[in-house]
């Protein structure tokens, strides 16, 4: 059972640098699309890399936020079994 805490502890750990990857990724988006003129020169195109930062970083956050978010409420109902 120990081993499975481990498993569970590491996949926890690479699930919220996914979150934060995710936001950063948003973040970016968000910067590049308001206030980068590098962006703006770029026309259709910078509004297109931007769109791409906020769609990847939505990607990442949310699937894991709900796989995360089950994984807890599991391991909360185990203990509580115990």
């Amino acid at each position: 059972m120990t081993e499975e805490k481990e498993a569970d502890a590491k996949l926890i750990r690479l699930l919220k640098i996914c979150i934060v990857i995710g936001l950063c990724l948003i973040l970016l988006g968000i910067y590049l699309h308001n206030f980068s003129e590098t962006m703006e020169a770029m026309g259709v195109t910078g509004i297109i890399i931007s769109a791409v930062c906020v769609a990847f970083g939505m990607v990442l956050s949310l699937p894991t936020k709900m796989y995360l978010t089950f994984i807890l409420v599991r391991r909360e109902a185990e203990n509580r079994d115990n």
